[in-house]
């Protein structure tokens, strides 16, 4: 039988991994991927810059660089140079961001934002369905949780970000419309005009596109991935929708794994 002194060896020299959520939401979106995750990494789920339970920000209009550069003082206070990331929508695009600072060992890109420069018609749809989420969730606040409780309203309030939004527990889904509506700087995300500036990681990157992603759709942004990443490995994760924690946690973990053995 081990020691503890052996089971503590084990356990520190499990590399970090440090996960970043989407626009809107928070690091709670991970919770049913992070203990898939734990027999392999110290994970670290923290939540965005100016999102329900993050830090405050300093100045407005937000902007993204400034979500990147509040995440590169979490490492920095973390005392992570570069840990694995992996991330989902705003957070895929703070990872491959982070990744040009030299700041990843690995990036597991989940259907990563910023993918539309020079294609207006993409950046406004995805910024149409998001500020619709955003409304619906301020709007409903008041009368949201006894809905939630219902499968097949989950299922609809959900269906731009999952294609199986009743999977989630009623809890979890309200906690998420509590996120999307207490994010501070939604308006502002959704109002900029930046887009992804990375071009070269420094490090391996994995970018896993969701099928069935309606925020974010495969067709418009595949090849997009392949002209702008062309070193990066390309799959699509099936049956799932745009945030795929919430249909298939088993997935997102592999797909991550796979990724952070490249690194």
């Amino acid at each position: 039988m081990p020691s503890p002194v052996e089971n503590s060896r084990v356990v520190s020299a499990r590399p970090d991994l440090v996960l970043l959520h989407g626009i809107v939401m928070s690091g709670a979106v991970w919770r049913e991927v992070v203990p898939l995750l734990e027999p392999h990494h110290r994970v670290h789920a923290p939540t965005a810059l100016g999102h329900r339970g993050g830090p405050a920000v300093r100045r407005r209009p937000a902007r993204l660089a400034d979500v990147v550069d509040d995440a590169e003082r979490h490492l920095d206070e973390l005392g992570l140079e570069r840990p694995h990331l992996a991330g989902n929508s705003m957070g895929g695009w703070v990872a491959l961001e982070l990744a040009a600072r030299g700041r990843a060992a690995s990036v597991c890109a989940l259907s990563p934002a910023g993918l539309w420069q020079g294609d207006a018609a993409a950046h406004s749809g995805a910024v149409r369905k998001l500020r619709r989420l955003v409304w619906l969730a301020r709007v409903s606040r008041p009368v949201a949780p006894p809905f939630l409780r219902l499968p097949p309203v989950r299922r609809l309030v959900l269906r731009d970000v999952a294609e199986r939004g009743d999977r989630l527990a009623a809890a979890d889904a309200v906690r998420t419309a509590l996120d999307t509506a207490g994010c501070a700087i939604a308006a502002d995300l959704l109002g900029s005009d930046e887009a992804l500036t990375a071009r070269a990681p420094g490090c391996p990157v994995t970018v896993a596109w969701s099928e069935h992603d309606a925020i974010l759709p495969v067709e418009r942004f595949g090849p997009i991935v392949r002209e702008r990443l062309p070193e990066a490995t390309f799959r699509i994760l099936p049956s799932v929708g745009h945030v795929p924690m919430i249909d298939d946690p088993n997935l997102v973990a592999a797909t991550v794994l796979d990724s952070t053995r490249t690194g």
